[in-house]
């Protein structure tokens, strides 16, 4: 059989399990791991000023510009310390720096702006909408800090806050560790509020004033529920599409909270990009890194279709084996089609570009 055809054959298989509905939702799919890859990586591409380090990035979207790149940096620390291993005196993402972690790059790599020091602590997920605001969300609480989502003008004057400074919660103006933050065409907010653990796993939705407007998902691994919702994405149907991580797939619902059909082809999601053509860019992490999770799947990004759910490439990560979270956590790609991953454990922003 040729190559290209075994390509079809193997995807017709996973399509068909992946969107089996809710009596095919625990079935496996066979790993989307052999795949083109007509990408090279660019290193180094994003440069920051003299003196100043990477540290974790989990978080990347794209300008209105088309061009430009925003990117959520952790104040040079490393990854994530959960509070009850935290000492005073203990560098803490941002909490105890002065640096600014929300950053913008122009299309050669320079940094042209930067902004938010001293009002988050954990820096996680990143949204720039279509007026060129910039959202974040803040998915740790402490001393009346953080557990919030923060939006800031181009500028970085904050202009609004969503949720209860440093209070944890799961009422309709309280978050618990919001990983990801979407704004649709009509202004209306959503929220991935969770992170695993003793915290949410819903998807929390806003008007474009803030007020709040239905909450859904629970705890699980039933279509609708959640287990970690990681990554928010938006195709031009206006459909939603919600990075499942801890279950292995995608899950798309209408704006109403309607399950609509899952995906496990695109692998463990931790990061998720649609572009104006509703290419699906997707972002693993951790598959067969972090709690033997997915086995048999690679990690990298994976590019296909959020229309057919067809996988069409495969950025392979370059380290074949490691204990904990690697490659690209949070995934975007610019007008001219050049990826850009986040990366928390090697603390860098890669640039992928077509060979």
């Amino acid at each position: 059989m040729p190559l290209r055809a075994h390509y079809a054959a193997a995807f017709a298989l996973a399509t068909m399990i992946a969107v089996a509905g809710h009596d095919g939702f625990t079935q496996a799919v066979t790993p989307t791991n052999v795949l083109p890859n007509p990408y090279r990586a660019v290193e180094n591409w994003a440069q920051l000023p003299a003196g100043r380090s990477w540290g974790s990035t989990s978080a990347v979207d794209i300008d209105p510009d088309g061009v430009s790149v925003w990117v959520a940096e952790r104040c040079g620390a490393q990854g994530f310390i959960p509070l009850a291993r935290w000492k005073e005196g203990q560098p803490f993402n941002c909490a105890t720096s002065t640096l600014d972690p929300i950053l913008k790059f122009d299309a050669s790599g320079r940094l042209v702006k930067s902004f938010g020091a001293g009002l988050s602590i954990f820096p996680h997920g990143l949204h720039v909408d279509r007026d060129g605001n910039v959202w974040l969300t803040d998915g740790i609480g402490k001393d009346g800090k953080g557990q919030q989502v923060l939006k800031f003008s181009p500028d970085g004057k904050l202009l609004m806050t969503l949720g209860k400074a440093g209070i944890a919660g799961a009422g309709p103006d309280t978050f618990n560790a919001p990983s990801a933050v979407l704004v649709a065409p009509n202004g209306d907010i959503f929220v991935g509020d969770g992170h695993g653990g003793d915290t949410n796993a819903r998807i929390v939705k806003f008007s474009k004033d803030g007020k709040f407007i239905k909450t859904w998902g629970k705890p699980g691994a039933a279509p609708g529920e959640l287990d970690i919702p990681h990554a928010l994405a938006m195709d031009s149907q206006g459909r939603l599409f919600v990075g499942d991580r801890n279950n292995n797939r995608i899950q798309i619902f209408d704006q109403d909270g309607k399950f609509i059909v899952e995906w496990k082809q695109f692998s463990r999601p931790s990061g998720l990009f649609i572009d104006k053509n509703d290419i699906l860019y997707v972002a693993d992490s951790e598959s067969e890194s972090v709690r033997n999770s997915n086995p048999g799947w690679k990690r990298g990004i994976r590019i296909g279709s959020a229309r057919s759910g067809e996988v069409t490439a495969f950025i392979p990560d370059p380290v074949e084996k490691i204990v904990g979270t690697s490659a690209a956590e949070g995934v975007a790609a610019d007008a001219m089609g050049n990826i850009f991953g986040a990366e928390v454990g090697p603390k860098r922003l890669m640039k992928y570009v077509k060979k």
